[in-house]
């Protein structure tokens, strides 16, 4: 195996890695995907806990890009996505909660008993959301320009930037212009006022971020959580049957059926490269593999400071690779009930089950956000966290036996970089601050768990190979976007060496379960190898 030469080699089979194997090998190049792990996914895996079956990290796929799933035909390959009527259920623990449903109309409707301004306001709200994320939606599918030295390309498209930005029309253009920069919250509480609507809507706009919903430009994360999807103001709730391992099964069945082989167990040691090219990578077993092209779905960081020679790196990009800023906040909380817990304000005569059925956010103003947040502004957990949680048994019993339920809690925040404390010793109290927040708005819910699982920042690290635990590979600010994700001078996949490409969350454009960063980086391999091609 070690003579063999492929045309490409894809370091990582998460799903971005998966989605850039099977566009390679669609297109003619002989692909070898290598993936540390026994099984390929990465933090995309739906794993056993006690008698269930519980999602690893992400619980909801519903930014996955339409083009992805059309183009590789996972429906074929297995994938059934399951949508929910429910969006959003934000409980709250001194009244009724409140529900953001598919449909902005329902939504209205419900809040116009908490307030009528609000319900007259949120359909408006919902259509200037999907407006701007539809020119996002755009930007997201655009490989950056090369702004030291632009080509005529980048011209180009350029030119089909501005067309989409003028498609928006005049008043939705002044809108983005000064919506973007903004902080989520001035965006909301200047839209509505119920504290329990803003906190539901806010909390996209923070999620896996040392940000809060104070923080300027939390109003752009937010719409861009909308961007290429049907999320609007509630952002979307999908679910892939089987878990979110099922998804990665479709894309693994897709890479193979393209033609392209995976190869798992396999450790990248480091990217082999000679005359400021690559040449291939070198395995930790010591088991060399050509190829002049290598895709790295690893994250920025790693990729640049981990696996390539420091030689071709060089100080000065070594020092500006060190300094992307990837602080990760969010650790996850799995559970496994006896039952299923009875929430503040969704009684059974309201239909609670359908209600539930959607993600279950525990934000009840932009207030509890911000100070949830300031305790990781200073290496502390927070003591009243922000959870988004999903019960996925309710759309698809087959996670767990008759009678139980799966619940699957992001937690957040639980700063990677501590002040004081060890993560290995704190782990159970991230698990009991977890469930004492639960116990809120959920009374009884402890006394259901009957198997429980805490991945800390440092686990999300160690198993998954997220640096610093950030499932984004980096933070979702403006000073991390578009040209500058995850460096100006390296947005445009290419890395500092001819032949090596960044795939992963860390490449525009960004994070989350899109496949968006190893489509865009695929479509420019590919055009690279044409133009090689043509010249050979």
């Amino acid at each position: 195996m070690s003579a063999r030469a492929y045309d490409a080699i894809v370091v990582g089979a998460g799903h971005n890695g998966l989605v850039t194997a099977a566009y390679l090998a669609g297109g003619g190049l002989r692909t070898l995907v290598l993936e540390r792990r026994a099984r390929p996914g990465g933090a995309l895996a739906t794993t056993a806990l006690g008698s269930a079956r519980v999602p690893a990290l992400a619980h909801t796929v519903g930014r996955l890009r339409r083009s992805v799933i059309e183009d590789l035909g996972l429906g074929r390959h297995g994938l059934s996505l399951i949508r929910p009527a429910a969006r959003v259920f934000a409980p709250s623990p001194e009244g009724p909660g409140l529900t953001l449903w598919d449909d902005p109309a329902r939504t209205a409707e419900e809040l116009r008993s908490r307030s009528a301004a609000d319900a007259e306001a949120y359909p408006a709200f919902d259509r200037r959301v999907r407006a701007i994320a539809s020119f996002l939606a755009y930007v997201g599918v655009t490989t950056p320009p090369d702004l030291r030295a632009p080509s005529l390309s980048d011209a180009v498209a350029g030119l089909g930037l501005g067309r989409a930005f003028r498609g928006l029309g005049r008043g939705p253009r002044r809108e983005a212009l000064r919506i973007l920069p903004m902080a989520v919250a001035d965006l909301l509480e200047e839209a509505f006022s119920s504290d329990l609507l803003r906190g539901a809507i806010a909390a996209r706009a923070v999620q896996h971020a040392a940000l809060g919903p104070r923080s300027a430009g939390t109003a752009a994360t937010l719409l861009m959580d909308s961007a290429g999807n049907d999320g609007g103001a509630a952002g979307q709730t999908v679910y892939a049957r089987g878990g979110p391992g099922a998804l990665a099964k479709a894309l693994a069945a897709a890479v193979r059926a393209a033609g392209a082989e995976i190869r798992t167990g396999a450790e990248v040691a480091a990217i082999a490269s000679r005359d400021g090219a690559v040449t291939g990578v070198t395995l930790g077993s010591g088991e060399e593999l050509r190829a002049p092209v290598v895709a790295s779905t690893a994250d920025p960081k790693r990729t640049l400071l981990g696996l390539l020679d420091p030689v071709e790196v060089g100080p000065t990009l070594a020092w500006r690779a060190g300094n992307i800023r990837m602080p990760g906040v969010s650790a996850k909380v799995n559970l496994v009930l006896d039952g299923l817990p009875s929430f503040a304000g969704a009684v059974e005569s309201e239909g609670a089950r359908e209600r539930l059925k959607g993600r279950i956010v525990l934000a009840p103003s932009v207030d509890y956000l911000e100070r949830a947040f300031d305790a990781s502004k200073y290496g502390a957990i927070s003591e009243r966290p922000f959870l988004e949680a999903t019960i996925p048994t309710l759309v698809d019993p087959s996670l767990a036996p008759e009678g139980t339920h799966v619940m699957s809690v992001l937690f957040q925040w639980a700063p990677y970089h501590r002040r004081e404390g060890d993560w290995d010793a704190d782990r159970d109290r991230l698990g009991d601050l977890a469930l004492a927040a639960l116990e809120g708005v959920a009374p009884g819910l402890s006394a259901r768990v009957v198997e429980r699982e805490v991945l800390t920042p440092l686990d999300l690290e160690r198993d998954y190979g997220l640096t610093e635990g950030h499932a984004l590979h980096g933070e979702p600010a403006l000073d991390q976007f578009f040209a500058w994700r995850p460096l100006l001078g390296l947005a445009r996949y290419r890395g500092p060496v001819a032949g090596l490409y960044l795939c992963g969350s860390g490449a525009h454009p960004g994070g989350g379960v899109t496949g968006g960063p190893g489509a865009n980086a695929a479509r420019e391999i590919l055009s690279d190898w044409s133009k090689r091609r043509r010249r050979s």
